[in-house]
Formats: C-alpha cells, sequence, structure tokens
C-alpha cells in the first residue's frame, strides 16, 4: 500500500501542508458564507443556496473523474433520486429534515452501487454512454410518477394537491438556510478527503494507474470500485435533498439527462483535480446564467461561453480554472518570498 500511497500523492499533487495556496479558496468560501447572506437580494441568495448545492453535486463526479477515471453522466438521476425520497418522507413520515437527506442520500448511495457494475467491465466511453442512457430511463421514470407533493398513496403525489416540503428548524429563512447548506457542503467535502487521505483514496489512486498492479498488491478492485460510485451516489443524494429544501418542491422537468453532461463538461473546465474546482463548476452553472438574464441576455448565452471554456480547458488547461487560479497564486508567492 506504500505504492498507493505515493501515486495517490504524486497523482493529485495534494499536500497536507497549509500554505497561503492551499489556504486562500477555503477563506475566500467562509467569506462569502458569511458576508453574502447579509448584502445579498433574495433572488440573488436562492441562486448561490443553488450554487452551493450543485457544487457538492460536481464535487461527486470529479470524485470519480480524478480517483477512479471513470466518467458518470447519472448525477442528475442520483439529485433526483435523492430528492424523491427526502420528499417523500418529508410528506409522509414528518421526519427531520436530517433523516430525510440522509436517507436520500443512503438510497442514492444503493443506486450508485448498481451503477457501479458496469464500471467493473467498462468505462470511458461506453460507460458515459450507459450512465447516461441510465439518467435519461430516471427521466422518463420520473415525468411518470412525479415527485411527492403531499398526496396519499405510496408515490405521494396528487394533481391538485400544493403542499412545500419543511425546512429544518433553524433554517426556516432563506439566509439561515443558505449557511445550512454551507455546512452540509462543508461536510461532504470533509467526507471526500478523509476518503482521499486514507486507504481508499490509495486504493483508487492505485487503481486508476493500473488496475492489474492493483490487483498484485492485494487491492479489492471489485470491493473499492463499488465503494467509490457507492460515495458519489451518495453526495449526490444529499445534493437533491437539499434542492427540494432550497425550492420546498421539485418539478420532474427540472432533472433532464442532458443536465448531467453539463455538469461533467463544467467540472473539468471548474478543475477536477482540486476541491474548489466543483465551487467554479457550480458558479458557472447556475450564477452565470442568472446573471445574463439579470443584464438582460438571454440565459442560453451561458452555452456558448460554456463551449468555449470547455475547449479551452480540454486544449491549454488539463486541471481547469481551479488549476490555473492555483498555479498563479503559486507564482505570486513564490516571487514574494523569493524577494524577502
Amino acid at each position: 500500500m506504500e505504492i498507493a500511497t505515493r501515486m495517490s500523492r504524486s497523482n493529485t499533487g495534494e499536500s497536507r501542508k497549509f500554505t497561503p495556496t492551499t489556504a486562500w479558496p477555503l477563506l475566500a468560501v467562509l467569506a462569502v458564507a458569511i458576508v453574502l447572506p447579509m448584502v445579498a437580494a433574495a433572488l440573488w441568495l436562492k441562486v448561490m443556496t443553488s450554487v452551493v448545492i450543485y457544487a457538492l453535486t460536481a464535487a461527486s463526479i470529479a470524485l470519480l473523474y480524478r480517483k477512479l477515471g471513470q466518467v458518470s453522466l447519472a448525477q442528475v438521476a442520483f439529485m433526483g433520486c435523492g430528492g424523491w425520497v427526502a420528499l417523500r418522507l418529508a410528506y409522509g413520515a414528518g421526519l427531520p429534515f436530517e433523516l430525510n437527506i440522509l436517507a436520500g442520500g443512503i438510497i442514492a448511495a444503493v443506486v450508485g452501487m448498481i451503477f457501479a457494475y458496469p464500471a467493473l467491465r467498462m468505462r470511458g466511453l461506453y460507460l458515459a454512454l450507459v450512465t447516461l442512457m441510465a439518467a435519461g430511463g430516471f427521466g422518463i421514470l420520473i415525468n411518470v410518477i412525479q415527485f411527492p407533493n403531499g398526496g396519499d398513496g405510496f408515490l405521494g403525489f396528487a394533481v391538485k394537491s400544493l403542499s412545500y416540503m419543511p425546512r429544518p428548524w433553524l433554517a426556516q429563512s432563506d439566509e439561515a438556510y443558505f449557511r445550512y447548506c454551507v455546512g452540509v457542503a462543508f461536510l461532504g467535502f470533509l467526507l471526500i478527503q478523509l476518503h482521499e487521505r486514507g486507504k481508499p483514496g490509495r486504493a483508487w489512486a492505485l487503481i486508476r494507474r493500473s488496475e492489474a498492479a492493483a490487483m498484485a498488491v492485494g487491492i479489492n478492485v471489485t470491493f473499492y470500485k463499488i465503494w467509490g460510485f457507492a460515495l458519489s451516489g451518495f453526495l449526490a443524494g444529499v445534493a437533491g435533498g437539499l434542492l427540494a429544501g432550497n425550492l420546498q418542491m421539485l418539478d420532474a422537468r427540472s432533472f433532464p439527462p442532458a443536465e448531467s453532461v453539463m455538469i461533467f463538461a463544467l467540472t473539468i473546465v471548474g478543475g477536477a483535480w482540486h476541491w474548489y474546482g466543483a465551487v467554479i463548476a457550480a458558479l458557472l452553472y447556475r450564477f452565470v446564467p442568472a446573471l445574463l438574464n439579470d443584464i438582460g441576455v438571454s440565459g442560453d448565452a451561458a452555452y456558448i461561453i460554456f463551449g468555449a471554456a470547455l475547449i479551452h480547458a480540454l486544449m491549454t488547461a488539463p486541471r481547469g480554472i481551479a488549476g490555473q487560479l492555483t498555479d498563479l497564486v503559486s507564482r505570486l508567492f513564490g516571487k514574494k518570498e523569493a524577494s524577502q
């Protein structure tokens, strides 16, 4: 496992040392979390809450891509699955909000484990197509059964029913719910870090490099691949529960399979190799279209920007915007330290 440890650090460039280069993204996110609810209008607070939620989804995509080299285009389906379970339990069982989103995450993790079985035999384009078709199947299914809205029966849907999902008691207002989502997202990112710096991360690093080498040193490739997909599904499912709490209802039309492709592409643009690349991806996905609409430009123009950004990332910035920002900060602090 020492080989896997060295590979894990060399593949990601991660360091346990807390430096200005690694500290500034965390400080920036904390500053925004504290200040934004005080100054943002209601509309922008909703938008930024969705940014936090989709950052968790992007992190679940980056986890699979960075550590296992696997492409999953079903994360929107995992979100929808987690959101459906959270809504159903909120209406049917009256459980606390935290238990609802946790249950949604667990069910999405089980679905993720099912998705892992094709990954045992396929990867790259073939796995991407399989997961995309599965996401399409979820889109068809959810348009038939719909999301629960307080109706009777197992599905909990009624045409004339209109109920709102209750938020946690300590986060009833939009400002409080934004901070609540930041806290949950922080725990999600922390969970990823604990995995990456522990035994699973070392195993994933070696599996990404060579499955044959991983098996040669005694790593259970099947187990750790399923573990990776389960963790990714869990995080996306929790994000779906948070989204249900943000909107206090969900619409089946909000989960088309094409959105999974978009979020994956923006995760690459943001930077799958850095934790704050997921935050950048979520800003591009939710904030940029809202900003364009606010200044009188169609939000669809964002797709042109996203396409150009993806081409730029693939050709000149394989580590994404986050990698470029990290290099810039490293050069700035390097010059400062050299002058001193």
